[in-house]
Formats: structure tokens, C-alpha cells, sequence
């Protein structure tokens, strides 16, 4: 188990967020009402709900290139991806290594029917808490900022879930804090998190369900 922040950060850190106009401009319960749908005004409708517009724009091609090269995955390798969103980071993977195979999964049916055309073929509507695959059937097994969507007893489940399907490698990826202006940060923009823990709390959840794969945190400073 190995802890890597430098994976996500470099598409983390291409945003500019503005936390106290997130929480003033709208009243934050409906905009996380709206956001918890996970249909168009999530994905691409204001800001204030959520991406404010969630196009392909190749930022995710060097995250790919870089777990390509740290995991050393290659042809008829297998990848899941557990909140796929629109596949973005798949379809990087596809290109990366021609003959991958890539499968991802979401509850939102908005984002997968507007899922990057070339892979939509290989997502599917799932849920982290119970992945419907073969124990250990896949070499790496992904899930970047989607766990924090669940509450503490389904978060349990889906680590275990995890390592079950993984047979090689897991990278899981959370939002995280280590003071209490990361935790307001964190609060402010969040839309639909229901767990928030210190990088000692996720470690200890790992140890609880099992989970033997890698990990990173997104912090909001």
C-alpha cells in the first residue's frame, strides 16, 4: 500500500475555486440537492451545482500516461473505473495502450448517456457497494473522488468490494484535510460528500476493511 498524491493533482490543481462564493451565492442545501441528482445541472449545467460544464479537453491523458507507467500496464491488461462519470480517463487509457481493456461504472445515467462516444459501449449504471464482477478479475481497479459520496456503512462495503475485484494493483483517490482551513475549504464547495475524514481516518478505514491497494488525497488549501 502506497500513499500518491501525484496522480489527481495534476488535474486538481488546473481549478481555481472560489469557496466564499460558492457557499454565498446560492443557498448551499439546494445546490447540493440539485448536484445529488448527478443529471445535467451537475454535470454541465452552473457551476454552482457542480462542474459547471464537464467536457473532454485531454487534461486527463498525463494522469493516464503516469499510471500506464507506475502500474506497467499493457496490452489485454483489464481497468475499472468506479464512478466513471462521462470516461474521460478511460478513453485516455485506450489511447496510451491500444488493446487495454477498460470497463466503468456509474450511478449517473446522465453521464453515461453523455459519455465519451468512442467507449460508452464499455460503461455501464453500478454502484461501488456492489460491483457485479468475478473476484479478482481486474488489474487495476480505480475509484477517484466518488467514495466520498457514501455514507460511512456503504463506504465500508465498497472498500471491501474493491479489493475483492482487484487482482493486481488499486488506486483509490478522497477528498481529505489536514487543518481546520482545508476542513472549511472542504465543506464550502463540497456538493454531494456524506464523509469527510483526516488522512489518519481514511488509513484506518483501510485497515478495518482490508484494502491493501493505493491511495491519494485531494485537499483544498
Amino acid at each position: 500500500m502506497s500513499h500518491i498524491d501525484e496522480f489527481i493533482s495534476l488535474v486538481h490543481t488546473q481549478s481555481k475555486r472560489d469557496y466564499l462564493k460558492r457557499v454565498n451565492e446560492f443557498p448551499k442545501p439546494e445546490a447540493a440537492k440539485i448536484a445529488k441528482q448527478f443529471d445535467f445541472d451537475y454535470w454541465d449545467g452552473d457551476r454552482k451545482f457542480g462542474y459547471g460544464g464537464h467536457h473532454y479537453d485531454g487534461r486527463w491523458r498525463i494522469v493516464a500516461e503516469r499510471m500506464v507507467s507506475y502500474y506497467g500496464l499493457k496490452s489485454g491488461d483489464k481497468i475499472l473505473d468506479i464512478g466513471c462519470g462521462k470516461g474521460f480517463l478511460l478513453y485516455e487509457f485506450t489511447q496510451v495502450v491500444p488493446g487495454i481493456n477498460v470497463v466503468g461504472i456509474d450511478i449517473s445515467t446522465y453521464a453515461l448517456a453523455n459519455a465519451k462516444e468512442e467507449i460508452k459501449q464499455s460503461l455501464k449504471k453500478g454502484n461501488a457497494k456492489k460491483l457485479d464482477f468475478m473476484d479478482k478479475e481486474f488489474d487495476l481497479v480505480m475509484a477517484i473522488n466518488s467514495l466520498h459520496n457514501l455514507y460511512c456503512y456503504d463506504l465500508e462495503i465498497a472498500l471491501q468490494e474493491i479489493e475483492r475485484v482487484g487482482k493486481k494493483y488499486k488506486f483509490i483517490c478522497m477528498d481529505s484535510y489536514r487543518n481546520e482551513v482545508e476542513k472549511t475549504n472542504l465543506l464550502y464547495w463540497q456538493l454531494t460528500c456524506e464523509c469527510f475524514f483526516t488522512p489518519t481516518e481514511w488509513e484506518w478505514w483501510f485497515k478495518k476493511t482490508g484494502y491493501s491497494g493505493d491511495y491519494g488525497f485531494i485537499y483544498f488549501e
